[in-house]
């Protein structure tokens, strides 16, 4: 398959009830695995002519067309900046923690992309080009949301990446984050554990599975979120919230489903936050013991000045009309 072809694929019987990215594995046999997810999170693979997550349930008859114009053959490096802004909070032996800005992503997604995190990080350290989960995630251990602020772990190494992805798995790392959501009927302290699947109907969301007929029937992942309020306010609650292995949106979906979504995320019924211009989320802590070639370290980012604003706000003067 071309780098500029568009192809167009009908289900078959036999793949009636297939998820979107098996059954489009199956039917464009010529494209990689690799490629054709990077086609799906580009939107560059549509059912009946609309974008679906790769989770989408796709049936009988159904059209699948595959676009993969913008989307390289191979897995494309992100491409170095090195003039560009980047807040280093922690450089020691085998790692670097960094502080990401609200707005900027943390990789590219398509070849020749810049303005990542990504980009600013390979341009200031060469020597993260190769390690990690990709090429366009130079040194990256894991990310955070376009407009979730806060630290992000970065790998100075393949050993020192091993070492540090292993201790993400086993629940070694303490990664903590602060939030803003309605203050009134919150418990001073919880946890969430609702499992979480790809939305049926929506690839910017994920679907927190509440009743056991959405377990069956979604295939969720398992999901733990744990917290406490910090300060309460009128109308938000400061809100540290503790998670070892999120999942994608994990925390901004757990807290809309429990009825307090975040201040400022509109995509999960959050109230619009003007002076804030995104949704309440900051990686506020992240630490780690140490390891085989890597420096133990703890390291925190405090909470942005809009998001601090809002917590001692004594009226809901900060949020807009809906």
């Amino acid at each position: 398959m071309s780098s500029n072809e568009k192809s167009e694929y009908t289900v078959p019987e036999q793949l009636d009830g297939e998820r979107l990215d098996r059954a489009a594995a199956q039917l464009a046999s010529g494209l990689s695995r690799a490629r054709l997810k990077r086609a799906i999170e580009a939107g560059a693979v549509r059912v009946n002519g609309r974008r679906k997550p790769k989770g989408a349930v796709v049936a009988k008859g159904d059209v699948i067309s595959i676009d993969t114009s913008q989307v390289s053959d191979a897995d494309s490096p992100a491409e170095p900046t090195p003039d560009a802004p980047l807040v280093v909070c922690f450089e020691g032996e085998g790692v670097l923690v960094v502080d990401k800005p609200a707005g900027q992503p943390t990789a590219p997604l398509r070849p020749g992309e810049v303005g990542s995190l990504a980009n600013a990080l390979v341009g200031r350290y060469p020597e993260l080009a190769g390690v990690g989960y990709s090429a366009r995630e130079p040194g990256l251990v894991h990310r955070l949301d376009t407009d979730t602020s806060g630290l992000v772990l970065v790998a100075r190494s393949p050993e020192a990446f091993d070492v540090l992805r292993g201790a993400l798995k086993e629940d070694r790392i303490d990664k903590r984050y602060l939030l803003l959501c309605a203050s009134a009927d919150l418990p001073d302290e919880g946890s969430i554990e609702f499992p979480i699947a790809n939305h049926p109907k929506d690839q910017r969301r994920v679907y927190p599975c509440i009743h056991p007929r959405d377990v069956m029937r979604y295939a969720p992942r398992p999901a733990s979120t744990s917290y406490r309020v910090i300060q309460r306010g009128t109308p938000w609650a400061l809100v540290e919230v503790t998670v070892s292995r999120a999942l994608r949106h994990q925390i901004r979906a757990h807290f809309a489903a429990i009825e307090h979504p975040l201040a400022g995320d509109v995509l999960y019924g959050g109230a619009e936050i003007r002076s804030l211009g995104r949704h309440a989320l900051h990686a506020s802590l992240i630490s780690f013991g140490g390891g085989p070639g890597v420096a133990a370290f703890e390291v925190t980012s405090k909470l942005p000045p809009a998001m601090a604003a809002l917590v001692t706000s004594e009226s809901e003067g900060g949020a807009s009309e809906t």
